[in-house]
């Protein structure tokens, strides 16, 4: 039988827009007592505001406040059950074109901000045998996709540490899945011109198969799921052979021929994303 989401404490980073405020919508349906944890906290309420959950500021690059955060969550809703971190950004161009802050951006909130949010909730779930950890990576965590190396190489990481921290728990009562959509109708993919090698990808969806996935725990969700028969074949296919098929379908110049025009408000947004991290490491756009 499917697993009840009734009453169940979930957090979700990201949660104020996108594929964040779509999973919250879809777990409150369900009836889960939901926090939302975003560094736009005005967006962040009015989300929760219309949808039935809570906000709460956090800054996924701040690892003392992002710890206080969850233990604000758990103090005002109750234990954490699931802790979606779904937090991410995707700056696009050319790699040699890319400065050191906006490496610095996507590997302190795609993938360090994930290593962090996962192992405080492994700290807390641990000692009552029972909890459910999403960590929301993406198709370009298993392939490489010009025009996003760093991301790529963020993405890459969380497939990694998920794999790694699903064996460390084996037995322990805590489950896991990885999330690792492919074009999705989001502000994060403004400007990029889907060449049909994946059909576009709805928040909503990814939203329903991952409430799926804790109802019927499930560890690798791809969306849509053609994704995961792409990736099936090309890891049985010649590294040449691979590529060549990849470069047929257009799909190496899916992430490297956008609009750059489109994307001027979202890459803006991006920049600003990581004011800890700035303060931390003294850089500044």
């Amino acid at each position: 039988m499917a697993r009840s989401l009734q009453d169940k404490v979930v957090v979700v980073t990201g949660g104020a827009r996108g594929i964040g405020a779509a999973m919250v919508k879809a777990l409150v349906r369900e009836g889960a007592k939901v926090v939302i944890g975003d560094l736009d906290l005005a967006t962040a309420e009015a989300t929760a505001k219309q949808l039935g959950a809570m906000a709460l500021h956090v800054d996924v690059t701040d690892p003392a406040g992002f710890t206080k955060f969850l233990d604000e969550a758990e103090s005002r809703q109750g234990p954490i059950d699931v802790l979606i971190n779904n937090a991410g950004i995707m700056p696009l161009g050319r790699f040699e074109d890319e400065d050191d802050v906006s490496t610095m951006h996507q590997l302190e909130i795609n993938l360090h901000g994930v290593i962090h949010g996962t192992r405080e909730a492994v700290k807390r779930m641990r000692p009552r045998a029972t909890g459910h950890i999403v960590n929301v990576a993406s198709a370009a965590g298993k392939a490489g996709f010009p025009g996003a190396a760093t991301y790529c190489a963020t993405k890459h990481g969380v497939v990694g540490l998920t794999e790694a921290v699903r064996l460390e728990l084996r037995g322990s009562g805590i489950e896991m899945t990885l999330v690792m959509p492919a074009i999705v109708a989001t502000e994060l993919t403004a400007g990029v011109k889907n060449n049909g090698m994946v059909k576009t990808a709805t928040p909503e969806q990814v939203a329903n198969a991952t409430v799926d996935a804790l109802k019927n725990p499930k560890f690798e969700v791809f969306v849509p799921k053609s994704v995961g028969t792409f990736n099936r074949i090309g890891r049985l296919l010649p590294r040449a052979a691979g590529e060549w098929m990849v470069r047929k379908l257009k799909g190496d110049r899916l992430l490297a021929d956008v609009d750059t025009a489109d994307r001027v408000a979202y890459e803006s947004r991006a920049a600003a994303s990581a004011p800890a991290a700035d303060e931390a490491y003294g850089m500044k756009k």
